[in-house]
């Protein structure tokens, strides 16, 4: 048994996407902030609707996954596919752009918190091409699970919690995704497996926690070790942290904004794809 430590801390930097919708970006800032097989991971969080009501009005997709995380507020998806839906406190929208989609996520609020996350999940070479499509995924649909200190919305994957195997609302894939939000009690801790082929980070947005010995910032993607298990420890306000893990696809990236590929000449292809209305084709 080997405990992953912390490797890399990757800050959350302030910046804007969509209509003006304030964010902070760990992985994806830069090319060299990925975490193979995961692009990017944005939180969003305001009270001030100023920072968010713009939302983030139609444009493309191809070539990897979307996973958004509503932890509190309401947002509506639309797509070109005909697809519509409500993205309220605790849901999750799982869309896999594919070839292409064209779609919009706009605030169904004018005032109040809007609060989440947004992850983009690469897909390897053989299914950057397939059909676009997304789950529309409710709060109550996603595995909520107890344990003495506390509890694990198993959003994706499989986990073993305290010699219990529990599996997520998602499973499959070829990356294997893992992703649970971590809620710990006041001063508890627990011990949770994370598969050797995985890459993995942990990501603290409330209260205060170590990974072993290693406090965690708050705010940032906390890359971890090679190992298979991770040990993590809540302070004494309590903590909510986010653990996201994947198994590598291995293969060259090129990305131009919203499309993801393996070559150039691909990128140039789905810029052409989208200027001749052939994108979703």
């Amino acid at each position: 048994m080997t405990e992953r430590t912390l490797r890399q801390v990757i800050p959350g930097a302030e910046t804007s996407d969509g209509a003006g919708v304030r964010i902070k970006r760990s992985l994806g800032q830069h090319p060299s902030a990925r975490l193979d097989p995961f692009l990017m991971l944005d939180e969003f969080g305001s009270a001030d609707a100023a920072d968010y009501i713009a939302g983030f009005p139609s444009h493309p997709h191809r070539g990897f996954e979307t996973v958004t995380y509503m932890i509190e507020g309401h947002m509506l998806h639309e797509d070109h596919l005909g697809n519509r839906g409500d993205l309220r406190n605790g849901g999750v929208q799982w869309m896999t752009a594919g070839r292409g989609i064209i779609h919009s996520e706009m605030p169904q609020q004018e005032e109040g918190v809007m609060r989440g996350f947004q992850l983009w999940l690469n897909l390897p070479a053989a299914e950057k091409m397939t059909d676009a499509g997304y789950r529309d995924i409710q709060p109550e649909d996603i595995p909520d699970i107890a344990f003495a200190g506390g509890r694990i919305k198993l959003i994706a994957g499989t986990l073993v919690i305290e010699d219990n195997l529990h599996q997520g609302a998602v499973t499959g894939h070829s990356t294997l995704p893992l992703y649970a939000d971590v809620h710990l009690k006041a001063g508890s801790q627990i011990t949770l497996p994370v598969p050797v082929t995985h890459n993995g980070i942990l990501y603290l947005y409330e209260g205060a926690a170590s990974l072993g010995d290693s406090p965690l910032q708050p705010n940032a993607a906390s890359v971890l070790e090679d190992g298979d298990h991770i040990r993590v420890a809540a302070g004494p306000e309590g903590a909510r942290l986010l653990l996201i893990a994947g198994k590598a696809i291995g293969e060259p990236i090129a990305q131009y904004g919203p499309f993801v590929m393996n070559t150039r000449e691909e990128i140039e292809q789905a810029l052409q794809d989208y200027r001749n209305g052939q994108l979703t084709a």
